[in-house]
């Protein structure tokens, strides 16, 4: 999702404007959303708007992270990357998410676990698991079916508990299976006009039905961390949700992928920074509802709610920019040379290239 995973062109070649874009819009969605928590409350509208936000703004980016792991390996090369670029910054953000909690709330008894991931850490700690059962996945023949199993089978399950958001991992996982299966002309059957056309009605529909569910459905369900039974519905209602909502993920997916634009937007270069701005809008956002500036009266009404929304934005896009990446690149993408061993094959194919050009000067 985050990182500098090519486009569908041939791997080193450049970057493909559409995915850097579709980033860089899905983590504005991500940063505003969390912005709404605090005030949506009073608002059965922007309630309507975070509930269609938060059914498809998580699967476009798992989906797009499935895309770009389908080449991943156990080459030692993709292994310090999948190591250096999520692992190190799940437990770098973990740790500091943990030490910001203690601080603001005053409470030194907070925890800081490994293993159970707190806001928006279980991110990383899914893609991790996720890539790393990857070379699995592409071995199942119907992999697709095999993770939807999963995921409704982890629906009725209460007992995974919380350990690294196990039930997050499980219920995303066909998104992210998705990914793995699709090809670049899967991205181009929805980038026409047609499809944007449709897509309107669709997104007014989608708009029409979330202000209607609000108070008929758990928001919860959207989150996928909870069992059925924990969110107090028979266990049947589980793996009917699994499917239910996936479908209309998927929808509201390619709804969004084709207002995408296809070409170098301002905002293009962004779409490399989206680690950056995921992680790090979250201190802004804890922030502000620790120091109870969600609590104002006037922040609950349409032109508060419409500031904040717009405040979201520009914040998290200020954290995606160049000069952010360059203070926080040692947390974020450390090199770690230091920790690692050269692999022979990778110095064999350094060597090679050497080689030829001593040959050719001799």
């Amino acid at each position: 999702m985050f990182h500098a995973a090519q486009s569908p062109k041939p791997v080193g070649k450049q970057r493909d404007a559409f995915f850097d874009n579709a980033k860089y819009l899905a983590i504005v969605l991500v940063a505003m959303g969390h912005a709404w928590e605090p005030i949506k409350g009073d608002s059965r509208i922007l309630e309507g708007v975070y509930t269609v936000v938060y059914s498809f703004h998580m699967p476009a980016f798992i989906i797009i992270s499935g895309f770009f792991s389908r080449s991943f390996d156990m080459r030692p090369d993709r292994l310090r990357r999948l190591i250096t670029g999520v692992a190190v910054p799940y437990i770098v953000f973990e740790t500091a998410y943990s030490l910001y909690h203690r601080y603001f709330e005053n409470t030194p008894g907070h925890p800081i676990s490994l293993l159970d991931p707190w806001y928006l850490t279980w991110f990383l700690c899914a893609l991790f698991v996720w890539r790393m059962a990857t070379p699995i996945l592409k071995m199942i023949r119907r992999p697709l079916p095999f993770a939807l199993g999963v995921a409704m089978l982890a629906s009725v399950t209460p007992s995974i508990g919380d350990d690294l958001d196990l039930q997050r991992i499980l219920q995303f996982l066909p998104y992210f299976v998705l990914g793995l299966c699709m090809k670049a002309e899967h991205f181009h059957m929805v980038r026409t006009r047609a499809v944007r056309i449709l897509s309107v009605p669709v997104f007014a529909a989608a708009l029409a039905v979330g202000w209607w569910a609000v108070p008929r459905m758990n928001t919860s369900w959207f989150y996928h961390r909870d069992a059925a039974q924990q969110l107090g519905a028979p266990w049947w209602a589980g793996p009917v949700m699994v499917l239910a909502m996936f479908g209309c993920s998927l929808l509201l997916t390619a709804c969004f992928f084709a207002w995408v634009p296809r070409r170098n937007m301002w905002f293009t270069a962004l779409g490399a920074g989206t680690l950056y701005g995921y992680l790090l809008h979250g201190f802004v956002v804890k922030a502000a509802a620790y120091e109870g500036w969600f609590d104002h009266a006037w922040l609950h009404r349409p032109l508060g709610e419409i500031l904040v929304t717009l405040l979201a934005g520009a914040v998290v896009t200020l954290l995606c920019t160049k000069p952010v990446q360059r203070v926080f690149r040692f947390a974020m993408e450390p090199s770690m040379e230091w920790a690692f061993r050269r692999d022979a094959a990778e110095v064999a194919r350094e060597r090679q290239p050497r080689e030829r050009r001593e040959k050719v000067l001799a």
